[in-house]
C-alpha cells in the first residue's frame, strides 16, 4: 500500500511540472500575437462639427452640385445623403463620414465660411411683402419677398434661422439698405451639362446624369401629397422658362374658396413656381421653384416638383429640351 501511494504522488508532481513548462510565457504570448497596426483617427462625429466647419462642408458640397438643402450650419439627412452620393460620385469608399478623403476632393474651405454684406438699394427694393389673397397678388407688379430676412436668406441659399445665428441681437423688421450682415461664403456653382434625369419620389430627389450615366448633381425636391398625383414611368423635358408668370386656376387649388375665376400672377421669386420652371411633356407638371424655400424635400405641392429657386435656376440651365426623366417609386 505503501508503494501504490508513493507511486501516485510521484506521477502527481511530474504531471504538475509538465503543465508548468508546457504553459506559454507572457513573452511567448506576445510574440505569437498578430502585430497591432496604429488606425486612423475616426471622423468627427455630424453633431459634434463647430458651426464654421459644417458651414464649409455644406458651402462646398453645393458649389459641386451636389445640394444639401437650405445651408443650415447642421450636417443633417439632406447633407449626409448629398455627401454620400458626391463619394460613389468621386470614387470614394461610400460612407458618410466627413473625412479627409472627402474634405480633399470637396476642396472644402479651411477659413472664410462667412463674409460680411451690405444691403443694397436694389436688395431693399425686391422685398414687396407676400400677400395671402390672390387677387391681391395678381394686382402686383412683381412677387417679391415678404420680408428683409427672407429676401438676404435666398440670396445667400440659407436658412433664416442660420442667418439669426450669424447676426445675434439684429432686428430684421428694421434692417434697411447700408445695414451690414454676416452672411454664408457660397460660391459659384458648377453647371455641367446634364443629359438624363431621375427623380426618386421615396428620397424626394432629382439625380441628374451626364451622356457617359455618371452622376453630376442631386438636388432636393417637394413632391405631391396625394400618391395619385405623382407620375410614373417617364417623361421628357420640353422647355426651361426662366421669371414665369402663373395662371392661378381655382379648379386646381381646391382649399382656395375665392375667386373663383384665373388669375395671372405676375413674376417674381414669391411666384407659385418661383424663378424657374422646366415644363415636362406630362400635362401639368414641371420643375420649378418655391415661393417657401423651407417646405422643400415634404410633400404638398399639387403634382410638380418644387425645388429651391437657386437649385431650380442652376437646373435650368444644365438641361435642353428632350433630356429625359424616370420617376422612381
Amino acid at each position: 500500500m505503501k508503494l501504490k501511494k508513493s507511486l501516485a504522488v510521484i506521477a502527481l508532481c511530474l504531471l504538475a511540472a509538465w503543465q508548468v513548462t508546457a504553459a506559454p510565457s507572457p513573452a511567448d504570448v506576445m510574440a505569437s500575437a498578430p502585430a497591432q497596426t496604429e488606425k486612423p483617427a475616426p471622423a468627427p462625429r455630424a453633431d459634434a462639427i463647430p458651426l464654421g466647419e459644417c458651414l464649409a462642408w455644406q458651402i462646398a458640397l453645393e458649389r459641386e452640385g451636389f445640394s444639401p438643402g437650405l445651408i443650415d450650419g447642421k450636417i443633417g439627412p439632406k447633407t449626409l445623403l448629398a455627401l454620400r452620393e458626391f463619394r460613389q460620385a468621386r470614387g470614394l469608399a461610400a460612407s458618410d463620414e466627413l473625412d479627409a478623403d472627402a474634405a480633399a476632393a470637396l476642396n472644402v474651405p479651411s477659413a472664410g465660411y462667412t463674409l460680411p454684406y451690405t444691403i443694397t438699394p436694389e436688395d431693399a427694393a425686391q422685398v414687396t411683402g407676400w400677400p395671402q389673397d390672390w387677387l391681391e397678388r395678381s394686382r402686383m407688379a412683381r412677387m417679391g419677398y415678404a420680408t428683409m430676412a427672407d429676401m438676404a436668406a435666398e440670396k445667400f441659399h440659407c436658412s433664416q434661422g442660420l442667418l439669426a445665428r450669424l447676426n445675434e441681437g439684429v432686428d430684421f423688421a428694421k434692417v434697411k439698405a447700408g445695414d451690414a450682415l454676416t452672411v454664408p461664403a457660397i460660391e459659384a456653382p458648377k453647371c455641367p451639362r446634364v443629359e438624363s434625369l431621375r427623380v426618386n419620389l421615396t428620397e424626394k430627389v432629382i439625380r441628374c446624369f451626364d451622356k457617359e450615366g455618371k452622376l453630376v448633381a442631386l438636388f432636393h425636391c417637394s413632391i405631391a401629397r396625394d400618391k395619385e398625383k405623382r407620375p410614373a414611368g417617364a417623361a421628357l423635358v420640353v422647355t426651361v422658362i426662366r421669371d414665369p408668370d402663373y395662371t392661378f386656376d381655382p379648379a386646381l387649388w381646391p382649399e382656395v374658396k375665392e375667386p373663383q375665376s384665373k388669375l395671372i400672377i405676375p413674376p417674381g421669386p414669391r411666384n407659385p413656381v418661383g424663378l424657374c420652371w422646366i415644363a415636362l411633356n406630362l400635362p401639368g407638371y414641371g420643375m420649378h421653384g418655391t415661393p417657401t424655400p423651407e417646405m422643400i424635400g415634404k410633400t404638398g405641392s399639387h403634382g410638380c416638383f418644387r425645388l429651391t429657386n437657386w437649385d431650380a435656376v442652376r437646373l435650368g440651365k444644365m438641361l435642353r429640351a428632350g433630356v429625359p426623366v424616370e420617376f422612381d417609386q
